[in-house]
């Protein structure tokens, strides 16, 4: 079972939700009020008998409409959520990563359609890095397969703490299949873009997405957090085990010892619906070079989290859909507003 959900957009070629921000929003099917009385009705039931725990924030024009928190952010210290508390991301960290790479080629530090071996003349599996293409990593098409949610020979899952921590996990494993023939989801394609970003900006990647992407849009409470010094007001994930083995019916837990020590450019950074909402408004001012048009739909899951951002829905709607719980906890919610808002997956 893939432990994250699919990218729902990819910036190089592959079809969002939408291909361009509208100049003049579609209308919505219903009205605002009757939307809020829906996504009130849903998420007290749904909190009530523990199938959603988090943050849910509708906006328009910037403004929220709606914006509610649900259940507990710390269950072991009965602290509450608010709609302030950081939430783990999932795969939701791959759309900065794709726009990290294309801030590269645009300022003609890689070509796309470039082998890996051309910029990585050391990659350490040579005989794939010849083969796959960096459109191809984008697009989840080059065949690169490892599993990056396994410990380190020596160690525990949390003792991952950099990008290159992972690359050991997947570096020595064949293609799965020839490049560019089948697509793939590759979370292990997405570590590699990162170390790519760091190669070629000659700076950490932590740092660099924060000053080309977190920084333009005025995201202060976004990062890959240490999993045993995360900031105060950030949720605890709690899962039933979200592993093909393990029963759903098995009680929470804390998803601690599932987490790495930090997450990768392929996913597990944290945020917050304000700082996500930043987001969108900045894809529409263009103040992030090289971003995507707002109008993306995006989410992320495993064990103990699942977010969802859904950007310029019919009516002008943006909406941040952010839980503590496995999968589909948000991605549900988030599926009912698009039903309402007459949107078809």
């Amino acid at each position: 079972m893939k432990r994250l959900t699919i990218l729902l957009l990819s910036i190089a070629g592959a079809s969002g939700r939408t291909q361009q921000t509208p100049p003049n929003p579609r209308p919505a099917p219903i009205s605002q009020d009757e939307l809020v009385r829906r996504l009130t009705v849903s998420l007290d039931s749904l909190s009530r008998i523990d199938e959603f725990s988090g943050v849910t924030v509708l906006a328009k024009g910037g403004v929220p409409v709606f914006q509610m928190a649900y259940g507990l952010a710390d269950r072991e210290r009965g602290i509450r959520n608010n709609v302030a508390t950081a939430f783990n991301l999932g795969s939701i960290n791959k759309v900065f990563t794709q726009i990290a790479i294309m801030q590269l080629a645009a300022a003609s530090k890689l070509a796309l359609d470039s082998t890996l071996s051309k910029y990585w003349s050391d990659y350490p599996n040579q005989e794939v890095a010849r083969k796959i293409t960096i459109r191809q990593l984008l697009r989840h098409t080059s065949g690169l397969g490892g599993n990056i949610f396994a410990a380190p020979a020596s160690g525990k899952r949390n003792d991952i703490r950099s990008l290159r921590d992972y690359l050991p996990l997947f570096v020595n494993q064949p293609l799965q299949f020839e490049p560019g023939t089948k697509t793939e989801y590759s979370n292990a394609g997405y570590v590699v873009l990162g170390l790519l970003v760091e190669r070629l900006s000659r700076q950490n990647y932590y740092a660099y997405v924060k000053e080309h992407v977190f920084d333009p849009a005025a995201m202060t409470r976004t990062g890959s957090f240490h999993v045993d010094s995360l900031p105060p007001n950030t949720a605890v994930g709690y899962t039933h085990g979200f592993e093909s083995d393990k029963p759903a019916s098995a009680s929470l837990h804390p998803n601690r010892d599932d987490l790495p020590g930090r997450g990768s450019s392929a996913g597990g950074g944290y945020s917050t619906a304000e700082d996500l909402l930043k987001f969108l408004t900045a894809l529409r001012a263009r103040r992030i070079g090289n971003g995507p048009p707002a109008g993306l739909g995006i989410a992320g899951g495993s064990g103990g989290m699942n977010a969802v951002v859904e950007g310029d829905l019919p009516g002008g709607y943006d909406l941040v859909v952010l839980a503590n719980l496995d999968p589909p906890a948000a991605q549900r919610v988030a599926r009912l507003a698009r039903e309402w808002l007459g949107v078809a997956d």
